[in-house]
């Protein structure tokens, strides 16, 4: 009997649990904005734009940060957090923000304060009125653990692509190619920066073939913590990216995830 009560009572929590889970769209989508504007009502609403990129033809991702993100972004782990971005659609007509709270509590994890992402929502949404929450949907409390399927990455399983002082990491990744690569670079703590860099040009090719409307996956990031430089691990971040994507679709970039780092760990050799 106290078997029975003790199922029955798991089974009414887990119920109750997951009736209060809230979904949460990967990406805000609106109606198009030239990337003039956007810049524009980013710096309005205080946000600094780190960077622009071409991350599809006739589409450009606008990265941008300010205090708050970069605050929660010092944390150990969790450099990942220090950016939003926005992608300007000039051929599809329409942009598309990434969600604070969707890669907040992907990147935060254990240290996600709602209260900061959840301000960041709200500033984006009074600058740019009418966005509408995307299709790529996940509860919010999946997403902290989310992982493609049983075997794939989750978020701590990140790519390590080169150890040593942070000094010399640093600077190998801002002269490499004479710096034509690096994006952006934002220093987050004395022992933590973040780096926005290009990949090659086949490599980025995918997101023209799995989804353009996701555009703003790119620029990819590197973080340089503690003697290390890492990137998420790109089953991971490529599925987090595109949630609806189907097991089908992503085998048809297969060779994406190896491409991706060993292009970031050029740099590094």
């Amino acid at each position: 009997m106290k078997k029975l009560f003790l199922v029955s009572f798991i089974t009414l929590l887990a119920f109750a649990t997951s009736s209060f889970a809230k979904d949460i769209s990967a990406y805000l989508t609106g109606k198009y904005i030239d990337e003039k504007s956007v810049k524009e009502k980013l710096a309005n609403a205080g946000f600094e734009v780190v960077a622009s990129y071409e991350s599809v033809k006739k589409g450009t991702t606008i990265v941008f940060t300010n205090s708050a993100l970069k605050k929660e972004a010092a944390k150990e782990g969790r450099a990942f957090a220090a950016v939003l971005r926005v992608f300007v659609d000039a051929k599809d007509k329409m942009i598309s923000f990434t969600n604070p709270e969707y890669f907040g509590i992907a990147y935060m994890q254990d240290d996600y304060k709602a209260s900061v992402f959840e301000s960041q929502l709200k500033v984006i949404n009074k600058e740019f009125r009418g966005l509408k929450g995307s299709k790529d949907i996940l509860e919010d409390d999946d997403i902290a653990g989310y992982h493609f399927m049983m075997g794939m990455p989750y978020y701590e399983d990140y790519d390590t692509l080169a150890k040593g002082s942070n000094e010399e990491l640093l600077a190998k990744a801002k002269s490499y190619k004479k710096g034509k690569l690096l994006l952006f670079e934002i220093k987050l703590s004395d022992n933590s920066t973040l780096l926005g860099y290009d990949l090659g040009r086949r490599t980025k090719k995918f997101v023209k073939k799995i989804g353009r409307a996701n555009g703003a996956v790119l620029p990819y990031c590197i973080s340089i913590e503690n003697g290390e430089a890492k990137s998420l691990e790109a089953k991971y971040y490529l599925a987090l990216s595109y949630p609806l994507l189907s097991m089908g679709e992503f085998t048809t970039i297969a060779s994406v995830p190896g491409a991706i780092k060993k292009d970031l760990s050029k740099p590094f050799k």
